[in-house]
């Protein structure tokens, strides 16, 4: 799954931005510059990010969160707290999301512990 992702978002990413639309760059060099160290650490700003693609129900913006939060060494209790709150927030539809979240952690865990025994 997580193979998969990476290849698909890469693909698709330089397809869009090979078209040289000047709004779609922007956007593109917008986010990027939104998660980089400012007042709010990159860690922080990666857990918001993930908390609102919960709520607006995005799984693959879910998916590319968690995996940046999983290589910024977030905590398995911070990332329950961040599904806590974005379960109050978005309410219960959200609980489907979170079932997926959780499935694509557990994977990205089991990614790096089989990287680790290499």
């Amino acid at each position: 799954m997580i193979e998969e992702f990476d290849d698909f978002r890469e693909h698709m990413n330089q397809r869009l931005l090979a078209a040289d639309n000047k709004i779609i760059k922007r956007i593109f060099s917008v986010d990027t510059l939104t998660y980089q160290d400012a007042a709010l650490d990159r860690q922080t700003k990666e857990m918001l990010g993930l908390c609102a693609s919960l709520v607006l129900r995005c799984d693959d913006c879910v998916r590319y969160h968690l995996k940046t939060c999983h290589e910024l060494e977030v905590s398995e209790a911070q990332l329950f707290d961040v599904f806590s709150v974005s379960l109050t927030v978005g309410g219960s539809i959200v609980i489907p999301h979170l079932r997926r979240a959780v499935a694509f952690w557990d994977e990205l865990n089991q990614s790096h512990s089989n990287q680790n025994q290499k």
